[in-house]
């Protein structure tokens, strides 16, 4: 059953989320969100609060809001992660626990962003019975990470203290528009940089040998040829006329067909 990662869409009253196909709801209020296999060996939990002191240990965090769900609770070492819901900075912990005598594993990421005067930190995990942990790893943490709140009540913040994190994350958006934007200015300035280069190396190259490139019209293939002539034509052999005369014409008198050549600009 946990290898179908089919999901629907379903809007709380305070929260947003994706509902993996034949799994339940086992809560849905305004601190958290709790999904549940139908096996009951996996589960989601998304918990939140604002208002919490700036500062809040993540890892403190956690261990208080997962511990009494989870009997025998293990936390390994805090990894940087990236944030959800446009937060500031988040981190990981592998955890490991004990439910009915069944060994069980999963991942925590506790993400945090401050305002003036006090942080709102959010948990969103994804745990399994070990045997199956494999088969969910892949797959059920996204499920975790895609609640959204969409009420001002969500995780028992006041209008102000929502509206504040929804400043946080548009700035969070913003930033990332830019450095986007920034980017692909930056690269738009090396490919012309590069260009300009290229075009004065193709002089310098041109000048050296005492050269211009010029068109095949057969082939398009470019040639280069002595700078010390002006017209060059070619015929469909390859061969070429070269003269400073421009009343000058091979075709006069020839069974050959001859072209005139193209100069190439880069």
């Amino acid at each position: 059953m946990h290898e179908d990662t089919r999901a629907e869409v379903r809007q709380g009253q305070f929260f947003r989320y994706a509902l993996p196909k034949g799994w339940s709801v086992a809560e849905d209020g305004n601190f958290a969100v709790v999904l549940v296999a139908p096996d009951t060996a996996a589960l989601t939990i998304m918990v939140g609060n604002a208002g919490l002191p700036i500062g809040y240990n993540p890892m403190q965090y956690v261990y208080e809001r997962l511990a009494p769900q989870f009997p025998n609770l293990r936390l390994g070492q805090p990894q940087p992660a990236q944030p959800v819901m446009g937060m500031r900075g988040a981190w990981a912990f592998e955890l490991a626990y004990n439910f009915n005598g069944k060994p069980c594993r999963g991942i925590a990421k506790c993400s945090v962003t401050s305002g003036y005067d006090s942080s709102t930190l959010v948990i969103t995990c994804a745990a399994a019975q070990e045997r199956q942990w494999a088969g969910y790893a892949t797959w059920l943490p996204q499920i975790a990470e895609q609640i959204i709140p969409t009420h001002n009540a969500a995780f028992g913040a006041s209008a102000m203290m929502m509206q504040s994190l929804r400043n946080s994350i548009a700035l969070r958006q913003q930033a990332l528009e830019y450095h986007e934007w920034s980017r692909q200015t930056w690269q738009s300035v090396v490919a012309h940089h590069d260009q300009i280069q290229e075009k004065n190396n193709f002089h310098f190259r041109e000048n050296l040998g005492g050269v211009e490139t010029f068109v095949n019209p057969y082939d398009s293939k470019l040639v280069e040829l002595s700078s010390q002539h002006t017209y060059h034509w070619v015929n469909r052999q390859g061969q070429v006329f070269s003269t400073n005369n421009p009343s000058e014409n091979p075709n006069a008198g020839s069974s050959e067909e001859w072209v005139p050549m193209i100069r190439y600009k880069p």
